[in-house]
């Protein structure tokens, strides 16, 4: 089938079988490699992106549900060379380590502020439950979702 969807911004057309995901259109159609396939059962975050400005897990995601939407990812966050509040947050609070988990964590972290932001470090920790990460950041990772939850009111 035919997908049409804007990604980053930009109108992308691709032909694809319907039953492929989002996550593998991503990566392997249109080369965005930023997000992460980590365990593709939609349990670890790390394929985080957001469609129509809602966080999703792209490994959960069919690529044939998209048609006519728009996506953001990890790719798309920034603006030329300036970051995105949240990117520049996780690098001063060093809230990564190996990286595998950050651009899922920083897609994710994006999303849950604009649903609203959070008001305590209990909630941004109950809010961000689904994005893991193995080098255990999560101290940083609470840090650098408050500074620039800060920023993006």
């Amino acid at each position: 089938m035919t997908v049409k969807v804007k990604v980053n911004g930009k109108p992308v057309t691709v032909r694809v079988d319907p039953r492929v995901t989002l996550l593998d259109t991503l990566r392997e159609e249109l080369e965005l490699t930023g997000t992460k396939k980590g365990c593709d059962r939609g349990q670890c975050g790390a394929c985080t992106v957001h469609v129509d400005g809602r966080r999703v897990l792209s490994c959960l995601t069919l690529v044939a549900t998209v048609d006519e939407r728009e996506v953001t990812t990890i790719e798309g966050l920034a603006r030329g060379d300036v970051l995105h509040p949240m990117q520049q947050a996780f690098i001063e609070r060093d809230g990564l380590q190996c990286g595998f988990c950050t651009p899922g964590q920083i897609m994710s972290a994006v999303g849950m502020v604009q649903e609203g932001p959070a008001r305590t470090d209990d909630e941004i920790r109950e809010r961000m439950s689904g994005n893991i990460c193995r080098c255990s950041c999560y101290p940083f990772i609470v840090d650098a979702i408050r500074d620039a939850q800060k920023v993006m009111r």
